[in-house]
Parts: C-alpha cells; structure tokens; sequence
C-alpha cells in the first residue's frame, strides 16, 4: 500500500472520534492492553510524562517536549488530533514519523487491526508507542486523548503525571459537572508517582487531593509554586516576553514565548513547575528551559495556537474550542486594535452551542462554515443557532472559501479570527 491507501484504509476500518465523535469512543481498556500486549509492551522501554487536561494539554506537552529536547535527550512526543498531516501524532525530536514507518506498521500488523478491530485512537496509541521504542527514545511526553482514566494512553506508568485544567468539554461522556469531570482526569494518577494540577479550581481541588492520597502520590498546585506575567501582546507577532515568579523563593525568571495567547501564562507555570519535579530525574538547566520555551514551534511544530497567518489586513487562528479557552481567545481578540471585526466560524456537530455562543461579540461580521469532516456541524444550522445570539453572517461550504470572502471584504486596518473548532482551523495553517 501507499501511505495514502493506508490511510484511507485506516479511516475506512476503524472509528475515529476526531471524525465521527461520539460513536467512536471506547469506555474500557481492552483493546488498548490487547495491543500493548501483542507489541510486547514497549512503552516500558523509556521514560514518559503523562499529560491530561481540558485546555492547554497540548501546548504543555510539546513545551515539555522542546525542554528535554534542548537537554539533549531523544524525545518521543504523542499528541492528538492532527490539524493537516496524521504523522503529527507521533514525533521524535520534532520529527514526524516517517510515511513508510506508517505503511510499514499497517502492512506489518494488519492481522492484529483487523482481529481486535481498534478504534483508530486506539491504533494510533500502539504505533506511537511501538515507535518510540524502536528509535530508542529516551522519553516521551505523551497528551491524553480525552479525559484520563479510560484513555488509551493509560497504561503508562509516568514519572511524572500533570493535569492542565478542567472545564466545559466532552461533558456527554465524562460527566455533566466539574467534579465528575476531575474524576476522570484523576484516574492518570498512579501510585507513588507525583502529579502537577494546574490550577486550583475550587470545584475539583478536592477530588484531585483524594485520589492522590488513595495513590500515595504527591500532589503540587503549578499556580501555588510560580507566577506568570505576559507582556502586553504586540498585535502584529506571537511571540511575547514573560516574566515567571517562584512563589517561594522570588526568584524571577525572564524569557520569551512564541506562542502568543493570553491563556499560555497557565502553560508557563505549569512548564516551570513541571521542569521543578523532573530536575528529579532529567539534567535540565536554566537555558534548556527558557529556550525549549522560546523554540517550542520550531523544535515541535506546534502550530494554531494564536497563530498569526498575515498582517494585512492581521489574520489570526486559534484552536480554542469550548468554553474556558474560547473566553480567553475572545477578549485577547476584543482587545486587538482593528478597525471592523471579521469571524470564520465552524463547530463539530456535538458541540453545546448555548455555551459558546453568548460569548462572541454581535458586532463582528461572521463567516459560517464547515470543516471537511463528517463530524463538522453545518454551515446553515450554525448560522441559525447563532442569530439566537444576535450573531449575523453568511454561510460558506467550506473554510477556504470563507476566508477567500472575508480577505476580499476586510480593509488594511481590520482583523479576521479563524476559530471554534480545530478542524476549522487546521484547514487555514
């Protein structure tokens, strides 16, 4: 097969969640340890950072990723979705997996996918793992894919467990509050082992403090240790200087970031405290992580987190989905000079509306669309949803059409968001 037939073979034979949701979820770890068994359990052949989370997983894993890199250690990273190119999901030192490994693993292992019938999370687990094994990494900092307990991923026994934060996401299959959200997450604590939460949040500080006491693990709060400060954003670049404060000591540390969003200050702290506890384990100076920080794009690829694609008139995507990480992407957008507002927007088609919608701004001229994705909501529904909220647009079939529309409307001095879902986005970068 070529790697586009395997591809297509893969996304034809097993369900995938970023395509078709819900249906494509699996409750239970059978299938994954089934693999993990026949694969003869390669994750215990180096080290791993566990990292779960609602908002801002993503961007921690790969700054965790480009700090072990600069320290000179092999560094596997496993993160999900992909926004162009699958291979995004499994990388070695900021190298994607090669397309022939990819066919190589397929055509190798067909039996195997074709008897245990895997959703393709599931699959994609097994050959980041059994990849990272087979170039010798040293470590791997792996994402969850969602929520924790029953994720894929699960069956690693990190050295260190890290927890982002918990908000409004994927509430129909973790749970309908914060606390039975936290629950989920908890579950990627394992015994003994230290985990890192990123925030304290007073609805699930407790549930993180129970299980860790159940798990003898010790438990640090990132915004009880470090402080993080961002230099006011200058609208025409993403990168952007911080100035991190250790609570305890007042040791400041000054640096520069490439990612751009207000929400990565959480991020900061969460990457300072991260590198506090594997100083434990890993050989890591000062400069290995200011300019792991600073190179996280270039070592990673780390792309559509306030990501600016022009300045002319200034475009900007951002991959923040639901509720808490849209709020932050909102009024960074609100507090950018422009002169008239111009919104591309796509949702998935599970998504709850009535908690993100009320968040935009009626005063911004809208661009509905759709992600090519069975999973994307329509264009035309969306639109309706929205003129409940005083939202006003029209409707594209497709994401490059819109922003081909809103380019030919918007003057010099006007600003174009792209957002609401990441499928929307990974179609503009």
């Amino acid at each position: 097969m070529t790697y586009e037939q395997t591809l297509e073979f893969l996304y034809s034979q097993l369900p995938a969640y970023h395509r078709i949701g819900k249906a494509a979820y699996r409750n239970d770890l059978k299938n994954t340890i089934l693999l993990d068994n026949y694969f003869h359990n390669p994750h215990l052949k180096y080290l791993t950072i566990h990292v779960a989370g609602t908002n801002g997983k993503g961007s921690v894993a790969h700054m965790l990723a480009s700090v072990l890199q600069e320290a000179g250690y092999k560094t596997g990273l496993y993160t999900s979705p992909h926004l162009k190119d699958f291979r995004e999901r499994i990388k070695v030192n900021g190298e994607m997996i090669p397309e022939n490994d990819v066919v190589k693993f397929v055509t190798k292992h067909r039996n195997i996918i074709e008897s245990v019938k895997p959703s393709f999370f599931e699959m994609t687990v097994a050959m980041a793992f059994n990849f990272f094994a087979e170039s010798n990494v040293e470590v791997a900092v792996v994402e969850v894919g969602l929520g924790g307990r029953l994720d894929s991923t699960n069956i690693i026994s990190p050295v260190l467990s890290v927890i982002t934060n918990i908000g409004h996401d994927h509430m129909d299959l973790l749970g309908d509050t914060f606390e039975k959200i936290a629950v989920e997450k908890s579950g990627i604590i394992k015994k003994k082992i230290p985990v890192l939460i990123s925030e304290t949040q007073p609805e699930t500080e407790n549930v993180f403090i129970k299980r860790a006491n159940e798990s003898d693990s010790p438990i640090l709060f990132a915004d009880k240790m470090f402080s993080c400060d961002l230099e006011n954003s200058d609208s025409l670049s993403s990168k952007r200087k911080y100035l991190m404060t250790e609570l305890s000591t007042n040791q400041r540390f000054e640096g520069e970031t490439a990612l751009g969003g207000d929400y990565q200050s959480k991020n900061l702290q969460v990457v300072f405290a991260a590198t506090n506890v594997l100083k434990n384990i890993f050989v890591l100076s000062e400069e290995n992580i200011t300019v792991g920080i600073r190179k996280v794009v270039i070592n990673t690829g780390l792309y559509g987190r306030w990501q600016i694609l022009g300045t002319s008139p200034l475009t900007i995507c951002d991959t923040g989905h639901n509720r808490e990480g849209l709020e932050y992407v909102l009024d960074q957008v609100r507090r950018t000079p422009k002169s008239v507002l111009h919104i591309i927007l796509g949702f998935v088609n599970d998504k709850d509306l009535g908690s993100v919608l009320p968040l935009f701004p009626t005063d911004a001229l809208y661009y509905f669309t759709k992600a090519s994705v069975p999973r994307a909501l329509n264009e035309e529904i969306l639109q309706l949803e929205a003129s409940k909220y005083g939202l006003t647009g029209q409707c594209f079939s497709d994401v490059k059409t819109a922003l081909s529309s809103a380019r030919k409307n918007a003057g010099k001095t006007d600003l174009i968001f792209i957002g609401g879902s990441t499928f929307v986005v990974a179609e503009v970068v």
